[in-house]
């Protein structure tokens, strides 16, 4: 059995091609070829445990991944989410690998999908990216954002030292970063949007939605999460899940759903829209809204390609 810390899986993670991997696992999640059982979660009054868990037809593994995100963890000098995944022979049950990762490939799949999201429902042309956030998963979302050809970033936190520090090593990055404590602005200055906060209280407001943006929210993931006003998802023209049944019970969908404003006949999965047997954005004027849960078909991707990786080393 491979036993790969931190340090070796590091090594592995630069000559992987997460994307399409990622792409084709919600693909066949969508298609009926994974079986995932519901989330387990440990919900402590400093932070969330998430267990999920979850195997792809045919493939030769099965994944059980543990992740938790501890949000005061910064004051205290350490990383506010950490977590290993466990890889198992589908055919056997044999254990395979134990990737001891420290929550590193939960927070590197996370944001491939945000970048999946961008790719497939974004608009044709983003004007300027705004970035709800200034943590690990801001700066991963923004970097994995490269590809679509914006540099121009309007980020939006709770305090000027965190924005400052955020603004500084993504201009290292290559971004022309901009700050702002006013929520209000992302949305009127920005077309691309990503979420990633562990907010209970909504930060975007429907009000200051414009014709044309996209939204990925990231950071709910609970049922207790929400960054935006459900009235955001009421105004959009598409609202995209990257699992139905996870988004009933939690992220941003579930939150409307619970409101009233939103039916769920409105909502597609993201693997229909990636496999085009559903209409993401047909028009650059649209408003449109990815909710991105965490569906452990994204763990059985990377986990699969860190463990393939490493094992050819």
């Amino acid at each position: 059995m491979l036993i790969a810390t931190l340090a070796e899986i590091e090594q592995a993670l630069p000559g992987l091609d997460l994307l399409p991997a990622i792409e084709d696992a919600f693909a066949r999640y969508s298609a009926g070829e994974a079986v995932v059982p519901p989330v387990g979660e440990l919900l402590l009054p400093g932070g969330d445990v998430h267990i999920k868990y979850g195997c792809l037809a045919g493939d030769p593994y099965y994944v059980v991944k543990i992740a938790s995100g501890f949000y005061d963890n910064p004051k205290l000098g350490l990383p506010s989410s950490n977590g290993l995944m466990l890889l198992f022979e589908q055919r056997t049950g044999e254990p395979v690998a134990v990737l001891l990762d420290e929550g590193r490939l939960t927070d590197i799949r996370t944001a491939v999908a945000g970048a999946v999201a961008a790719k497939h429902v974004a608009p044709s042309r983003v004007r300027r990216i705004g970035i709800v956030g200034t943590g690990i998963q801001a700066r991963l979302q923004l970097a994995h954002l490269s590809g679509i050809g914006c540099r121009d970033v309007l980020a939006w936190g709770r305090g000027e030292r965190q924005l400052a520090a955020y603004r500084e090593e993504m201009a290292a990055a290559g971004f022309d970063v901009s700050v702002t404590l006013d929520a209000d602005e992302i949305l009127a200055e920005c077309n691309l949007v990503v979420t990633t906060t562990p907010a209970t209280v909504p930060i975007l407001r429907a009000a200051a939605l414009r014709p044309g943006t996209h939204v990925t929210a990231v950071g709910s993931d609970t049922a207790a999460k929400q960054e935006l006003e459900a009235g955001i998802l009421a105004r959009a023209d598409v609202v995209v899940a990257d699992s139905r049944a996870q988004c009933r019970e939690r992220g941003e969908i579930h939150h409307a759903l619970a409101a009233g404003v939103l039916a769920e006949d409105r909502v597609v999965e993201l693997g229909d829209v990636i496999a085009g047997r559903a209409a993401g954005r047909t028009a650059d004027d649209q408003i449109t809204v990815a909710d991105l849960t965490g569906v452990a078909v994204q763990d059985i991707a990377i986990a699969s390609a860190v463990f393939d990786a490493l094992r050819h080393r």
